[in-house]
């Protein structure tokens, strides 16, 4: 069983990344909250690593600290709620806010992911409830081989921020033109110079859960 890999990181995307090491490229599934976070590729980058083993397939879900790896856990022993939904819930809500939010029994909060609904958020609520305590973001993240700090977020502003906005969005289950238009919008709207791409998506997530 796989539980971490560390390596050069070839291909960083909002939703996969690709780690060599040793002669090999590891596929592995990431959440936003763990895309923000990267380094930039060619770097060295270390990943916790859940191994997901399936009649067809053996799949990797890396996370940047063991805190976020607890909660995907968590998220996976509640009855509907795949390995996609998991990194859906943990890529729109941090441990902490996914904490707060079962605590408080905030079912819309878990509710508004793309793709959960509101008979797995319940569950989600009803089963996690007396689970969560100690599931805090207090961990060091692991973004680095050697033990750095966490590398700076991605630059913004630039067309291939804005474009990773959109995949991020098209990842979490929003149709690719509500994400183009929602991602333009929030670009044409943004007052703070060019914002970085968790300010994007995190502002985009706001317009179209309707929050202010």
């Amino acid at each position: 069983m796989i539980a971490t890999i560390k390596g050069t990181l070839e291909v960083r995307t909002p939703a996969r990344v690709v780690i060599a090491t040793a002669g090999v490229g590891y596929e592995i599934f990431v959440p936003l909250s763990t895309f923000y976070r990267l380094p930039a590729r060619g770097d060295a980058v270390a990943l916790e690593i859940r191994q997901v083993v399936r009649e067809d397939a053996i799949t990797l879900y890396g996370f940047s600290s063991p805190t976020e790896k607890r909660a995907f856990d968590l998220l996976l022993s509640v009855q509907h709620v795949g390995p996609k939904l998991a990194l859906a819930i943990l890529s729109v809500l941090e441990p902490d806010e996914l904490v707060a939010a079962i605590r408080r029994e905030d079912v819309g909060k878990i509710d508004a992911v793309p793709g959960v609904g509101p008979k797995v958020a319940e569950r989600v609520v009803r089963e996690l409830r007396d689970k969560v305590d100690g599931l805090r973001m207090s961990d060091a993240v692991v973004d680095h081989a050697n033990g750095a700090p966490p590398a700076s977020k991605a630059a913004g502003g630039t067309p291939s921020t804005g474009e990773d906005a959109i995949s991020a969005l098209v990842n979490l289950g929003v149709r690719p033109a509500e994400a183009k238009r929602t991602v333009d919008s929030v670009l044409e709207a943004a007052r703070d110079g060019s914002p970085e791409l968790e300010v994007i998506v995190r502002r985009s997530l706001a317009v179209l859960f309707g929050e202010k």
